[in-house]
């Protein structure tokens, strides 16, 4: 499950304490090691070729500010700190804290757990170990191995998910967040293949993230080593946020859409559709990245915010 921390702009310590941590590309650089892997000091200091007592200081501004967390372990001479992520993404919302939130709980939905789908070639499926069925066979979209699936693409249509709001409130969240990884979709790849791509929840039309291309040029940074070249590699990091005023998309307003327009309700789940819409200007298909795929180690993560 994806660990999200929430800065907010009233909160000026630990919205400067993260801040800082994130101004030092040596900083950034232990990150990036640390999503995949735990380490000791010594060890990211001899991959980053930095002093141990440089990466110490790191290693301190980065926890202060909660992006990582430390503990002790018996080495062979004393303990040594072993350092590993504590949290996936950093939401920093500039408006302040409302009072009545106070809880984040997020969740992933498998690329391939899709209940309802409407495809057109080219079109495909794939997990980490290869093609599943056929590519550019839309009745392949329901094999039951779909479930399975880390790569998702189509030429045009959409694709429907389905979950639950957590039970454990009994209330309404103020917000949703949905983050995921994608891109259009052409034949091979083409970067400036652009296409409109809409989120909808229980039917209501919530913005559309125009997608500049078909991102090809260079492998994915996940991608397994059977996945060719010269067809879709990578795409870009999404985030659809719903708020008590308007729907927000990679920080840009997309529409007035509301939580409260949603028809949300504790007892039914809650529909998610990703697609092009009839009569956009670019119907240009998408890919959805999942876990194993693509430059960003996620499928579809939905936070719910209370």
């Amino acid at each position: 499950m994806a660990k999200v921390l929430m800065v907010h702009a009233d909160d000026e310590e630990q919205l400067r304490r993260v801040a800082y941590a994130l101004s030092s590309v040596q900083r950034i650089q232990i990150l990036k090691l640390l999503y995949y892997h735990s380490y000791n000091v010594k060890e990211i200091a001899e991959m980053l070729d930095i002093p141990p007592s440089t990466t110490a200081l790191h290693i301190k501004e980065l926890e202060k500010a909660d992006l990582i967390q430390t503990k002790q372990q018996p080495g062979k001479r004393g303990s040594m700190k072993i350092c590993s992520r504590k949290n996936d993404y950093v939401n920093i919302k500039l408006s302040g804290k409302a009072s009545n939130i106070n809880q984040v709980t997020t969740f992933s939905l498998p690329i391939g757990s899709y209940t309802d789908c409407m495809v057109t070639p080219t079109c495909g499926l794939a997990d980490e170990h290869q093609i599943i069925g056929f590519e550019d066979l839309p009745s392949n979209f329901f094999l039951p191995e779909r479930i399975n699936a880390k790569l998702l693409w189509t030429s045009s249509g959409w694709v429907e998910y389905k979950f639950p709001l957590p039970s454990q409130y009994q209330e309404i969240p103020k917000e949703l967040m949905i983050t995921f990884e994608g891109c259009s979709e052409a034949p091979n790849f083409k970067e400036d293949w652009k296409s409109d791509i809409t989120i909808w929840i229980n039917g209501v039309e919530c913005g559309t993230y125009q997608s500049p291309g078909d991102f090809g040029l260079r492998r994915g940074k996940l991608n397994p080593a059977w996945w060719d070249d010269g067809v879709s590699q990578h795409g870009e990091l999404i985030t659809i946020t719903i708020d008590s005023e308007h729907t927000i998309i990679n920080s840009k307003i997309t529409s007035s859409v509301c939580v409260k327009d949603l028809g949300l309700d504790l007892g039914a789940p809650v529909t998610l559709r990703i697609g092009n819409k009839d009569g956009a200007k670019y119907i240009g298909g998408f890919n959805l990245f999942g876990s194993k795929f693509g430059d960003y180690n996620l499928d579809l993560e939905i936070s719910c915010i209370y």
